[in-house]
C-alpha cells in the first residue's frame, strides 16, 4: 500500500508528530491521576479495596489501545486522501469497519494480556500484601507510554504492509 516516492520524509514527519502527540500526554496523565487519587500511598492493593490498582490499570489497558489505534488509523486515512501522498489505499477499502475492528482487537487483546499478568501477580503474592502507591503510579505512566508507542506504530505498520 505504500508507494515508493521521494517524498516519504513527509510520512516520517507524520509518524514522529503523532508519536509525540500520544506519548507525553499519556505518560503524564496516567501517572498523575492515580497519584492524586490514591488515598494511602503506602499500601495499595491490586484488586482489594476502593482504591485498588486494577481500577486504573484495566480501563487503561482496554481504552488506550482502542482510542490510539482508531485515531491513528483515522489520521492515516485522511493523510492518504490528500493530493500526491505516499500512501495509496485500495478502492474497496472499508475504512470504518477496518478501523473499528483493528481498534477493538488491539484493546481486547491488551486487556486480556494485562489482566492475565495482573492475576498471576495477585496469585503469587502473599495475602494482604500492599504495594507502594507512588511506585505503582510511575509504573502506570511507563505502561501508558509503552502502550502509546506500540499502538501508534502498529496500525501504521499494518496499513503500510
Amino acid at each position: 500500500m505504500l508507494k515508493q516516492h521521494k517524498d516519504d520524509i513527509t510520512f516520517r514527519k507524520f509518524i514522529r508528530k503523532n508519536l509525540l502527540r500520544y506519548i507525553f500526554p499519556n505518560i503524564i496523565f496516567n501517572s498523575c491521576i492515580p497519584y492524586l487519587t490514591l488515598r494511602s500511598m503506602n499500601t495499595v492493593y491490586l484488586f482489594q479495596g476502593k482504591y485498588c490498582f486494577a481500577r486504573f490499570l484495566l480501563p487503561m489497558a482496554l481504552l488506550l489501545p482502542f482510542i490510539i489505534t482508531y485515531d491513528i488509523l483515522k489520521r492515516i486515512v485522511v493523510f492518504s486522501q490528500r493530493d500526491d501522498t505516499i500512501l495509496e489505499l485500495p478502492d474497496r477499502f472499508t475504512k470504518n469497519k477496518f478501523m473499528f475492528t483493528m481498534a477493538a482487537i488491539n484493546g481486547v487483546a491488551t486487556l486480556i494480556v494485562v489482566l492475565t499478568i495482573t492475576l498471576c501477580v495477585q496469585i503469587n503474592i502473599p495475602d494482604h500484601y500492599g504495594f507502594n502507591g507512588t511506585a505503582l503510579s510511575v509504573l502506570l505512566g511507563i505502561i501508558a507510554g509503552i502502550l502509546s508507542i506500540i499502538f501508534a506504530l502498529l496500525p501504521i505498520k499494518k496499513i503500510i504492509l
